[in-house]
């Protein structure tokens, strides 16, 4: 195992955008794919994006069109790109990598057994 570490958030007016980092992104290829979560105060945390070895990608519904989750294969990072941010978008975040090899159709169930980060702080204020 190799520690996740996330880095990135803050404080933002609504409407506004940050962006994400994670490292290592070599989990990707190694375990066939990687996360980005997030849990709001009083909310169970829920998936917000996957991307496969492949380049596929998954969004939830209350972030597509706005969030784009990308890697970066020289520089061993993970994104999480954040446009439109609305105070709904406040909470910590977290990159997730599988425990072991798992298939593309695991990966898309935010479902499994995960490596995680130890946050990153979003507040979205309106």
């Amino acid at each position: 195992q190799v520690p996740l570490v996330e880095s990135g958030g803050g404080s933002v007016q609504a409407g506004g955008s940050l962006r994400l980092s994670c490292t290592p992104f070599w989990y990707m290829h190694a375990n066939g794919c990687m996360f980005w979560f997030r849990q709001a105060p009083g909310k169970e945390r829920e998936g917000v994006a996957v991307i496969g070895y492949s380049g596929a990608t998954i969004y939830a519904d209350s972030v597509k069109d706005r969030f784009t989750i990308s890697g970066d294969n020289a520089g061993h990072t993970l994104y999480l790109q954040m446009n439109s941010l609305n105070p709904e978008d406040t909470a910590m975040y977290y990159c997730a990598a599988p425990t072991r090899p798992r298939d593309w159709s695991e990966c898309q169930g935010f479902r499994g057994d995960n490596y995680w980060g130890q946050g990153t702080q979003v507040t979205v204020s309106s």
